[in-house]
């Protein structure tokens, strides 16, 4: 569905419309219609319809390599439910670090990297090799999942420079999904082999 609505809207050359109506702006989360005199799509909604815009074919393309490959081999072990529901709570962790970076952005963010951030930290904690080591209070595993999410957002980073787009990277929306993936992976893994 994502690949289908941003080909439409892009090819429509709608994109700039459609992340002012769809996109989630941090400044009107509270009062979407504010922004909007047309029809509104509702503030809680926006972190979901963020997902299905991108800006540009680009953007689009890594997002889902990383989704059918890490969603994939995330899915053998904690199953499809889980994965939709991962997603959907990585979409609104995402809008909520977007949020908390900066709560007074007129920006709308677009993409679903803050949703797919929580399957790539489900796929990271499943599949990953810890190689840290503890320092001081902090775990290993704590320090490895810290490690995995700061390459995460650099890789973002690095790809949002390289297309040389003037919209910048939300990085707090793939810190948000990030952690909301670090935290729910555990959970999810044990309701679904809660029975064995």
């Amino acid at each position: 569905m994502t690949i289908l609505v941003s080909a439409l809207v892009g090819l429509a050359g709608h994109s700039q419309m459609a992340a002012l109506v769809g996109g989630f702006i941090p400044a009107l989360a509270p009062d979407r219609a504010v922004a909007w005199s047309g029809p509104a799509i509702p503030a809680w909604l926006t972190p979901l319809t963020a997902t299905l815009l991108h800006g540009g074919v680009f953007h689009l393309l890594f997002n889902m390599v990383m989704l059918v490959y890490c969603g994939r081999e995330a899915e053998r072990a904690l199953g499809s439910g889980a994965i939709g529901a991962l997603y959907v709570i990585g979409a609104y962790a995402a809008a909520a670090g977007q949020w908390v970076q900066d709560p007074h952005s007129m920006m709308p963010m677009i993409g679903a990297s803050g949703a797919i951030s929580a399957i790539v930290a489900a796929y990271a904690l499943l599949y990953g090799r810890n190689r840290a080591r503890g320092v001081g209070p902090l775990s290993a595993g704590l320090l490895h999942a810290l490690w995995l999410g700061a390459t995460w957002t650099i890789i973002n980073l690095l790809i949002g420079y390289a297309t040389l787009t003037d919209q910048p990277v939300a990085i707090g929306a793939h810190i948000g999904g990030f952690l909301a993936g670090l935290a729910m992976t555990r959970p999810l893994l044990l309701w679904r082999y809660r029975d064995a």
